[in-house]
């Protein structure tokens, strides 16, 4: 015997008999044991310790005030953030160190971007080459590379006058630096969409290798360009092996030769160097591409 839609509809009221209703407990995976979550809770303690102590002791040590004889105990005090603007050679460091990391961002992303979606699209044969040589320098300590790279250093001091003897050519030494880090984030963003199709797709309407490069590809790997630009931020913001030994004044320079005058001053800067590096990472998990689609979809989901 067949049904009518209208006894179809009427053997369920709350969509019908056709669209069946899902078990209870469905969708949702099997609970793991409770020996595996507590494993869980222990591994994320103890993370969450290592990297957060750290940075409470430094606040901690940060705004101590005067000592209290009777309590024993420190007064607190945001005298040490205060003084930070006292000191006109941390003022200048801190600038020089933000305008290293400006241009070493600009010309890393000038020099990889192009090459990585030029290798992909037209010499995929080379990539292997590209990824060799952008990770070349974490095997290369950076010591080595400052004894090869001082005479040239002390020739551009010599022959260029100011502009030789800037701190801001550092930027070419931080642009291989960060390489490595930059070269992984935004490979992991190519390799996640086809390049080649898309740059055919550009090119086949009229567009130039610029436009369809700046236009359309690089749109499509907004996330790693942003990664690669936080990565090459925190690397030269806290490089100073390099900046010490060429006798450059960048921010950790003059933070240690500030820890032995005022080590509360020179704890406050390297903290807010940090929290700096966090509000960068908040940034990215943002304003990079899906943020919103993955808070809509958190939101859409059934608790």
């Amino acid at each position: 015997m067949s049904l009518t839609p209208a006894q179809l509809g009427a053997a369920e009221p709350h969509g019908g008999a056709l669209v069946a209703k899902r078990p209870k407990g469905a969708g949702k995976g099997l609970q793991p044991p409770l020996s595996q979550r507590a494993a869980r809770v222990v591994v994320l303690v103890l993370v969450l310790g290592y990297l957060i102590l750290p940075l409470l002791a430094m606040l901690e040590f940060s705004t101590r005030g005067d000592y209290d004889r009777a309590t024993k105990t420190f007064a607190r005090s945001l005298q040490s953030y205060a003084n930070i603007f006292t000191y006109p050679n941390l003022i200048d460091g801190i600038m020089t160190s933000l305008e290293i990391a400006v241009l070493t961002v600009f010309g890393m992303l000038l020099l990889l971007v192009p090459t990585m979606v030029w290798t992909v699209v037209r010499v995929p044969r080379m990539r292997r080459v590209v990824e060799f040589l952008c990770l070349l320098p974490l095997a290369i300590p950076a010591i080595v590379i400052v004894v090869g790279i001082a005479p040239v250093y002390q020739w551009m001091g010599q022959n260029l006058g100011a502009v030789g003897g800037s701190a801001l050519t550092l930027t070419f030494i931080d642009i291989i630096l960060v390489l490595p880090y930059s070269y992984r984030a935004i490979d992991s963003s190519l390799r996640s969409i086809d390049t080649a199709t898309l740059s055919d797709a550009a090119r086949s309407l009229g567009a130039g290798w610029p436009r369809t490069i700046f236009e359309v590809i690089v749109p499509n790997i907004r996330g790693g360009i942003l990664s690669a630009s936080v990565l090459a931020i925190a690397l030269v913001l806290g490089e100073y092996t390099i900046s010490s030994l060429l006798s450059f004044n960048t921010v950790q320079v003059v933070i240690y030769l500030l820890g032995k005058r005022d080590p509360f001053v020179s704890v406050a800067v390297s903290l807010l160097a940090l929290l700096f590096a966090f509000a960068l990472l908040f940034v990215i998990s943002r304003f990079a591409p899906g943020a919103d689609h993955r808070a809509q979809r958190a939101a859409e989901e059934p608790a």
